[in-house]
């Protein structure tokens, strides 16, 4: 199969011919129609991550099922499917009640093994992880989701339990930051985003954003404030950065909550948190790493209703030479919106 390939940290990756996978053991493999390129694929890349080289990335998919274990039970050849990024062991009792996002045991489609920027990708524990796209959703809607929109969906829904009437401050309107103004404003929330992007903004005000901030050396938490009265409900740092972090967190009004979903690698230690005003103003934070196929149905039930419409955020569609010369500067990106592969293309 051809695959974008990188044989060591922050080396240039290339597309290859490489061996198609087989299906492990209580998994799969699918044929992949659609994949997300996210700022973690480069994270992968510039070494924040332990990864095994030759490597090849790509963990936001969605396709058809092409092969199946003896032991899968839920699937069979032709179905059509996605799968979140964090993958479940299916064994130990975090899967077993519904949070394979926090499995101990997990897999990560590009980052533990091979991932999807390829033509086929092998996934484990397919009756725990996989998620039936439905006939009215596109494989490349579903590819959307697998990262970027899931992950915004459980940040507000499940661990901010945002309200309607709410203010939420979404800084970073990439992938993650303009799904959770969909999400947001779908549940009757209100929201300030704040980007250095100036289409990003634009495109995160057709979404239904009340207020934009541009990143330009703009005290941030003061720009809010005088937006907001008092501050946000709810602060998402969509960018993950020691600065971002430390923004959504003085955005906030007292009793405030976070959601932390952009990485935090420690890249020159540990990023300093105000965690004088987490403590003075009685502050949650709150970890949101990805969603379990469990909770995907809710999701998707909106979707196909037209309540969320994910396929609004997706930017462009390109092919694996085009991905695999764009991974190594994506984090620099100026795109607003989702980038999408087609490894077919």
């Amino acid at each position: 199969m051809r695959a974008v390939v990188f044989d060591a940290v922050r080396s240039r990756p290339e597309v290859r011919d490489v061996p198609r996978p087989s299906a492990p053991a209580g998994g799969v493999v699918v044929r992949v129609v659609a994949t997300g390129m996210c700022r973690s694929d480069w994270h992968a890349w510039a070494g924040h991550d332990e990864i095994a080289f030759p490597h090849v990335p790509g963990h936001e998919l969605a396709g058809e099922v092409v092969e199946v274990a003896a032991d899968v039970v839920r699937w069979t050849i032709g179905d059509r499917v996605t799968v979140p990024f964090v993958c479940g062991c299916g064994r130990c009792g975090w899967c077993r009640s519904g949070n394979a996002q926090v499995c101990p045991d997990q897999e990560q489609p590009g980052f533990t093994h091979w991932g999807s920027f390829a033509e086929y990708v092998a996934l484990h524990a397919a009756d725990t992880n996989l998620v039936a796209v439905p006939d009215q959703v596109t494989f490349a809607t579903a590819a959307s989701l697998g990262c970027r929109f899931a992950t915004a969906y459980r940040a507000l829904v499940g661990r901010a339990r945002i309200t309607e009437g709410e203010w939420v401050t979404v800084i970073g309107a990439g992938g993650v930051g303009l799904s959770a103004v969909m999400i947001a404003r779908a549940h009757g929330a209100h929201v300030v985003v704040v980007d250095r992007n100036r289409e990003a903004l634009a495109l995160a005000v057709e979404l239904g954003a009340e207020h934009t901030v541009l990143a330009d050396g703009t005290d941030i938490p003061t720009a809010v404030r005088d937006l907001v009265a008092g501050g946000s409900d709810v602060a998402v740092d969509a960018v993950g950065s020691e600065e971002t972090c430390a923004d959504a967190v003085l955005s906030l009004r007292r009793r405030g909550r976070l959601v932390q979903v952009g990485l935090l690698p420690p890249v020159g230690g540990h990023p300093r948190v105000p965690m004088e005003r987490v403590i003075a103003w009685e502050l949650d934070v709150l970890g949101s790493h990805g969603m379990a196929a469990a909770d995907y149905p809710g999701m998707l039930a909106l979707i196909v209703a037209g309540s969320l419409q994910p396929h609004r955020l997706v930017e462009r569609t390109i092919g694996l030479e085009d991905a695999a010369a764009l991974l190594p500067g994506f984090d620099q990106a100026p795109v607003a919106g989702i980038t999408v592969i087609d490894p077919s293309a």
